[in-house]
């Protein structure tokens, strides 16, 4: 089902929740999980019944306004804000491996949110403990390759990796021209993070899509141009049960610049949990 919101001009007043507390924007505590392993925020007194998952080079703040008010955590992803990195490289598997003890602390089934490279985690935490999760709400994921992918690498970095192949130029040398010509990311990634990215990026979740049979909403931004609205429409076609809704006027940064719908589409979720 495909919903189309413009966010310009008049907001709709007849929503089942008073969400004028998304207006306060005040910091919460930092609190660890799993061991010190993972670090952010818990709102709420009773055990979580949200868990929110932020996109690569953000932290657990993103989510702030759109949690608060609710019993729910907003974690740091291995490797950002004050959760440390992996000591592995993986993709968005390992990061659903590395999370999911903390389902064993929140009142099951949760409802599990994950804008970016959080809902990449977030389709493979569903497929790993189903029993766990109650429902997705899904902003701006790169869940599937574009339909028509980005134009070809810069020319002089396709002859490097071509010359660094055939044994013509050294690692450091090719890792210059990838400083230069890769993706901010990219650029911003050291260590081990970057054999992370360059790991994910590559990855789509078809058979992870297919498999979830929670109820997902899909929120996004019609001008998202990370992860292109098309993406959406066609994760909607394999999922079970989805609900797609555009926002009009928002880019892919949802949680920070629409955070009211993304709170809507958590409390549609939590309203069908049993």
């Amino acid at each position: 089902m495909l919903c189309f919101r413009p966010l310009t001009g008049p907001r709709a007043t007849n929503r089942s929740r008073d969400l004028s507390i998304l207006g306060q924007n005040s910091h919460v505590a930092l609190s660890s999980f799993v061991d010190g392993s993972l670090y952010g925020a818990k709102f709420g007194d009773d055990s979580p019944r949200v868990i929110a998952l932020h996109g690569w080079g953000r932290t657990h703040r993103d989510f702030d306004r759109c949690l608060s008010g609710l019993n729910a955590v907003s974690i740091d992803l291995p490797g950002f804000g004050a959760s440390p990195a992996p000591t592995q490289v993986g993709g968005a598997a390992l990061y659903a491996e590395l999370i999911s003890p903390i389902l064993d602390s929140c009142r099951t089934p949760v409802v599990v949110v994950g804008h970016s490279f959080g809902g990449r985690v977030a389709v493979h935490l569903a497929e790993r403990r189903p029993a766990a999760i109650g429902g997705l709400v899904l902003t701006g994921v790169p869940l599937l390759h574009r339909a028509h992918r980005k134009g070809k690498p810069a020319l002089r970095y396709r002859v490097g990796r071509t010359l660094h192949r055939w044994g013509l130029i050294n690692d450091t040398y090719l890792e210059g021209l990838r400083d230069k010509y890769g993706s901010s990311d990219y650029r911003a990634a050291s260590g081990i993070m970057r054999d992370i990215l360059v790991t994910v990026v590559n990855e789509s979740y078809e058979s992870q899509l297919r498999s979830i049979s929670a109820p997902v909403d899909l929120v996004w931004g019609d001008g998202d141009d990370a992860a292109p609205p098309e993406i959406a429409a066609r994760a909607e076609a394999l999922l079970t049960e989805a609900r797609l809704t555009l926002l009009g006027g928002v880019d892919h940064f949802v949680p920070t610049t629409a955070p009211e719908a993304l709170r809507e589409a958590i409390d549609r979720r939590l309203d069908s949990l049993t």
